[in-house]
């Protein structure tokens, strides 16, 4: 059985819900939660590296910050036509700020970035190329920080998460954490959903038959503000999740017709995908 571990989520009025001409083929969405300091300099940087490249949007889903992110948001929505802000009326987490911000997306590909401005926009064009110079069965690319802009603690702390995780997931992803991220928006929501599924999107692809890829990016420091995670709370969390993917991974599979079966109707038994071959 699937069961979303999803919070009632009440959204404050949009601040916009134009964005650029057409439908965008990206959707930049970027969760934030007291980046008041950080948000304006960092949408700056999306359109600059996508203007031109691709038609966008950028969805800024606002983790009810109790600072003048809000603000900012609303300044930077005067001069840029692409933006939307979706106010949530509470704190709900990352994840559900992901979700909310890709189920209002427009566009068929997301990227998400953090907005801490530690994620490089530049590398939104990288992550495109790779797409497209990938196979029709990848649906996440994934961002690789290879030279960290973190505290020695914070850094020492990620690889032996990023050990054990690959020890029991065996995801092939040096980089779980990084913020930066493209993929399919259908395939996301065909992904179960729980609070801090964001750590573990390429594991949850696999599991759904697509295959992933991981592209090296940059990494900055912090500009300003400071990081709302600390190393144990992460760490706790991050353990009791892990246990619970590593049990989705175990038991899922994933069924493929046969050309020559002709059309098969499927149904879900819980997670695993059963042929029903009655009407064939």
């Amino acid at each position: 059985m699937r069961v979303d571990r999803v919070q009632s989520v009440r959204f404050e009025r949009p601040l916009r819900v134009s964005a650029s001409e057409g439908v965008p083929e990206l959707s930049v969405v970027i969760p934030v939660h007291n980046e008041a300091g950080n948000i304006g300099a960092l949408l700056a940087e999306v359109c600059s590296a996508l203007r031109g490249v691709v038609r966008f949007e950028v969805i800024c889903v606002d983790d009810a910050s109790p600072d003048n992110t809000l603000e900012e948001l609303r300044r930077s929505a005067a001069d840029m036509p692409e933006l939307r802000v979706l106010p949530l009326a509470r704190q709900s987490g990352q994840s559900t700020a992901i979700r909310v911000g890709v189920k209002s997306a427009r566009g068929r590909w997301i990227a998400t970035l953090d907005g801490d401005g530690q994620n490089d926009p530049a590398d939104l064009p990288r992550l495109l190329s790779a797409r497209d110079a990938a196979g029709d069965d990848v649906r996440l690319i994934a961002g690789w920080r290879t030279k960290r802009r973190d505290r020695w603690d914070k850094r020492v702390a990620s690889r032996i998460a990023n050990a054990v995780r690959q020890s029991l997931l065996h995801d092939a992803t040096p980089d779980t954490g990084c913020g930066i991220k493209l993929f399919e928006r259908e395939a996301f929501l065909d992904l179960p959903y729980f609070d801090h599924m964001h750590r573990y999107l390429p594991a949850l692809m696999q599991r759904a038959g697509w295959r992933t890829i991981s592209v090296p990016v940059n990494h900055r420091a912090r500009g300003a503000g400071a990081s709302h995670y600390t190393n144990i709370g992460r760490a706790l969390v991050g353990l009791s999740d892990l246990w619970g993917v590593a049990w989705l991974v175990r038991r899922s599979h994933v069924a493929k017709l046969l050309p020559s079966e002709g059309e098969l109707q499927t149904k879900e038994d819980g997670d695993v995908i059963e042929l029903d071959r009655s009407s064939a």
